[in-house]
């Protein structure tokens, strides 16, 4: 059995709850991302690094990045988490934006997340806000997913967490 090793960045909370729930499914550790030293992951076989979706990036991905030559002989996958539904397009957009050279090979999961307004910052609150009187401008028969999403979301809380979404990324740990 392989040692692992569950490095998150939560900003409101769910991808906590998604790393918690794979800890306990896996006996992996969990260490929070911006708490994670590169020497300390040294002793662990696979990293698995969760983080919530903003502007398209991955909260946590950075140190991945920074740190890859370091731990190229780790089996590695990231696991991000979003209010939208899951969509293919967007993972793939994802992978060509963030997923370069050697860290192409390193497969992406995703999770969604959950929404409330009452916990977002201002600043997160305020660009939901902008965003969504741009997406209200449209044609809500051409929204993309993502748009949906936003749009049914305004004035609810909202809570997609569900641990069988961590089902393909369970199947990875069990494969190494």
């Amino acid at each position: 059995m392989s040692k692992g090793v569950i490095l998150y960045q939560s900003k409101y909370g769910s991808t906590k709850k998604y790393a918690d729930w794979l800890s306990e499914k896996t006996g992996y550790d969990c260490i929070e991302t911006k708490k994670a030293k590169v020497n300390d992951l040294k002793d662990y076989d696979v990293i698995i690094l969760g983080g919530g979706v903003y502007a398209s990036g991955i909260l946590g991905f950075q140190f991945l990045k920074k740190n890859i030559a370091a731990l190229k002989d780790k089996k590695i996958a990231v696991f991000a988490v979003g209010a939208s539904p899951y969509d293919e397009k967007a993972i793939m957009q994802s992978r060509e934006l963030h997923f370069k050279d050697e860290l192409s090979k390193i497969p992406l999961f995703y999770c969604r997340g959950a929404w409330n307004e009452d916990k977002m910052s201002f600043g997160d609150r305020t660009l939901c806000k902008m965003l969504q009187k741009a997406v209200a401008k449209q044609n809500p028969d051409e929204y993309e997913p993502w748009q949906t999403a936003l749009m049914s979301a305004v004035g609810q809380n909202c809570d997609w967490t569900d641990k069988s979404q961590l089902d393909p990324i369970i199947k990875f740990t069990e494969e190494v």
